[in-house]
């Protein structure tokens, strides 16, 4: 009986309108009630208190009144669980296994007509910054997709924007640092070629959360040779085989980029990294000395060069049986990298870890006294 007055009550609200969030959290307040729980009447009932909610919004919108547009892609979430949930309840099999969908048709018509309010919520929620939110809309975009509340419709085929929501969901869920989002909807996102660059590099940064180097690697490389231009691939892939000591490996990725891009800087200046590495100093150098002619502000090109000629220096220098006789090459050594040194300070005069030893030494080995002084007061008040 007293269902009965609530059921009244609620019927009155939507029929006139008012109080529909109090006739809505009724309903909803209804069916968690387990004999409840298979009522159609509530259902639909909760159904028509959401629709008039969602259309009164709209006609909001349409006169230009006051209404938070966040507020109508809220409601369009509610419908399609709302009616996705109720869908299973009117698809059951009667006494003789029958299915008879009785409202199926009619509210999988109206969720398809308010279908781009989950897409829409998304990228309003993007802009907004909350990324689980709008993470949360296109999940429903792609899921309801499935649903066979909307069977004949066919979405994954025959919705364009179908790809679009799977890499928005991609890029929730990088920005969110969470490798599972990033990964749920990588199949679909993959279709949407306009953006696959980003979506190669999410994928990495998913296994890079995941702490899976194996793969992270294996996509790095992936990615590398389908974009080998795109700014995400490359000096990671050589950061990562420098790292481990693999020098002759980066030596490899950079001749492959520079097949893509034999006048790029970053894989000109790369290159002579990992031949620096190597220990094929005259090599770097010769590279370094042509980005400087390119660009004479290029400051890593004068470190390389620099530490080029130190490195040099150093491993004649360990040869304390040949000292004598290396000397006055080692002299020479120092003397060549002293002003490419020199000049990489004034260029990065905060990188003080990467020139301030180098300089110390050479200062020391030249015996430039006031110069020295000036580097051993800078490292002793580090």
């Amino acid at each position: 009986m007293a269902q009965k007055k609530q059921l009244q009550a609620v019927r009155d609200q939507i029929k006139s309108g008012k109080e529909l969030t109090k006739a809505e959290n009724t309903l909803r307040g209804l069916l968690v009630d387990s004999a409840s729980k298979k009522n159609s009447k509530i259902w639909l009932l909760l159904c028509d208190a959401l629709t008039k909610q969602y259309e009164q919004g709209n006609e909001k919108l349409y006169l230009k009144q006051k209404y938070d547009t966040a507020a109508l892609f809220t409601v369009t979430r509610k419908l399609y669980d709302v009616m996705s949930r109720f869908d299973s309840l009117d698809a059951q099999p009667d006494a003789k296994g029958r299915v008879r969908a009785k409202y199926r048709a009619k509210h999988a018509e109206f969720l398809n007509s308010i279908r781009p309010n989950l897409f829409n919520g998304g990228s309003y929620f993007i802009h907004k910054k909350d990324y689980n939110t709008a993470f949360d809309y296109y999940s429903d975009y792609l899921l309801s997709a499935n649903y066979p509340l909307f069977e004949g419709y066919d979405y994954m085929q025959k919705d364009a924007l179908i790809p679009h929501a799977a890499y928005w969901a991609m890029f929730c869920g990088y920005k969110l640092s969470d490798a599972d989002k990033i990964m749920q909807f990588k199949e679909q996102a993959e279709r949407d070629t306009s953006m696959l660059n980003f979506v190669r590099q999410y994928e990495a940064e998913a296994y890079l959360i995941k702490k899976d180097t194996a793969m992270y690697v294996k996509s790095l490389q992936a990615g590398f040779e389908q974009y080998p231009n795109f700014a995400f691939f490359f000096p990671r892939l050589v950061e990562y085989y420098a790292k481990i000591g693999e020098h002759q490996k980066a030596l490899e990725i950079t001749e492959r980029a520079l097949k893509a891009d034999s006048t790029s800087l970053l894989f000109r200046f790369a290159k002579s990294t990992a031949l620096l590495n190597l220990g094929r100093y005259n090599e770097c150098i010769e590279i370094c000395k042509q980005l400087i002619k390119d660009k004479d502000t290029y400051a890593d090109a004068y470190y390389n060069i620099g530490l080029a000629y130190f490195n040099q220096a150093i491993e004649l220098n360990k040869d304390r049986q040949k000292y004598r006789a290396n000397k006055e090459k080692i002299i020479t050594l120092y003397q060549r990298s002293k002003p490419y040194m020199e000049k990489y300070r004034e260029l990065a005069p905060t990188a003080k870890s990467k020139w301030l030893a180098p300089l110390y030494t050479i200062y020391l080995n030249l015996n430039m006294g006031k110069e020295f002084d000036e580097i051993d007061k800078l490292r002793k008040e580090r």
